[in-house]
């Protein structure tokens, strides 16, 4: 089937019919269907991975789900552990407030909502770490509603599509596109359409329709879209505004005890790695050895840990800790045994590996 938009970022009613049609049919054959969170329409294990594939891999998320699922098996059992457990299970996953979102979560799902999670998009969103386009998703995989979802993925190839070119560093041009997203959905909502059309919107932006060389020929929506036409399809989308990266130094207290044990303390409830539990951090070397007096320091090499909008170079120094002293005011000695079921960042894991 041929059919062309019209108008630019315009998607009439029989156009939008047309995009839908081809995304549900090439997601039935081409699309991802054997997924561990896919073929459910249990909202519970849905948000879960929805949440777990915000800003991370596919691949990432596979080996953490199923061991979430088998710790935490339904909302209920999320919410009655505690913090600290859910942490540990997420760490390594990184941008660890969706953990600390997802346990709020759940507890507002059985206070709030007698352990059912809401019907509506309008309402998942009122719920702590669901935006609009997870609430979309949730809604649309597991009720059938007719929402339109809009991550990185769709934005890309939604713009694409309509020749979207205005910037959406302007909050107007996001509202613009969402309300392009809306028009596109299929006419009617239910089980039989949505979750395949918001899967193939999904597929479609992972696979076939990628930042940088796009694979175009194999796209089903190839007749429809204006910057395979204008043969720049890598100039969408636009968004002038970048992020500022920052580079910073941490210097790592890491302190062992004559038994082996470790010093660690709990991240402050702010701000990078917020509450999980880390070696005692210090702007500056001398910083460091001030705080240890006379006890004898051994500087390891630095490692680069790369997060979202900063370069962190972590400095560890080691030093063995007298049997009769505390590193510091706040914090524990932990064994390996018990420091491997923390909630630690993933390079702070990575060292203290060594000593097991």
């Amino acid at each position: 089937m041929t059919f062309v938009l019209e108008a630019a970022y315009a998607a009439p009613q029989a156009v939008a019919t047309a995009f839908a049609s081809q995304v549900i049919q090439w997601q039935k054959t081409h699309g991802r269907n054997s997924l561990p969170w896919q073929n459910t329409q249990d909202p519970y294990r849905v948000w879960l991975s929805e949440i777990m594939l915000q800003q991370t891999q596919v691949s990432s998320v596979l080996e953490y789900f199923p061991r979430f699922l088998a710790r935490f098996p339904d909302v209920k059992s999320l919410a009655a552990a505690s913090l600290d457990d859910v942490l540990a299970l997420w760490s390594g996953l990184g941008y660890y407030s969706r953990a600390r979102n997802l346990y709020r979560c759940a507890q507002q799902v059985m206070e709030v909502h007698g352990g059912r999670f809401p019907p509506t998009a309008e309402l998942l969103q009122t719920l702590p770490g669901i935006g609009r386009s997870t609430a979309a998703a949730i809604a649309s995989f597991c009720y059938g509603e007719r929402a339109a979802i809009l991550d990185a993925n769709v934005k890309r190839v939604l713009t694409r599509v309509l020749g979207f070119g205005a910037d959406l560093a302007v909050a107007a041009n996001e509202r613009a596109l969402w309300d392009q997203a809306t028009a596109l959905l299929p006419a009617q909502a239910g089980l039989d359409t949505m979750p395949r059309y918001t899967q193939g919107l999904m597929d479609l932006g992972a696979t076939v329709c990628a930042p940088r060389q796009p694979t175009c020929l194999l796209c089903p929506v190839q007749p429809v879209c204006k910057a395979q036409r204008e043969g720049a399809p890598e100039k969408y989308p636009v968004k002038t505004r970048k992020l500022k990266r920052s580079t910073e130094s941490w210097w790592l207290l890491w302190a062992q005890d004559p038994a082996g044990r470790v010093w660690l303390q709990r991240r402050p409830d702010a701000g990078v790695w917020a509450g999980l539990y880390c070696l005692p951090v210090f702007h500056s070397r001398d910083a460091l050895a001030a705080s240890v007096g006379t006890v004898a320091l051994d500087d390891l090499p630095v490692f680069l840990h790369v997060l979202t909008h900063k370069d962190l170079y972590l400095h560890p120094v080691q030093t063995q800790w007298p049997q009769d002293k505390r590193p510091g005011p706040n914090g524990g000695w932990v064994e390996a045994p018990r420091w491997v079921e923390m909630g630690l960042p993933a390079p702070i894991r990575k060292l203290l590996s060594a000593i097991e």
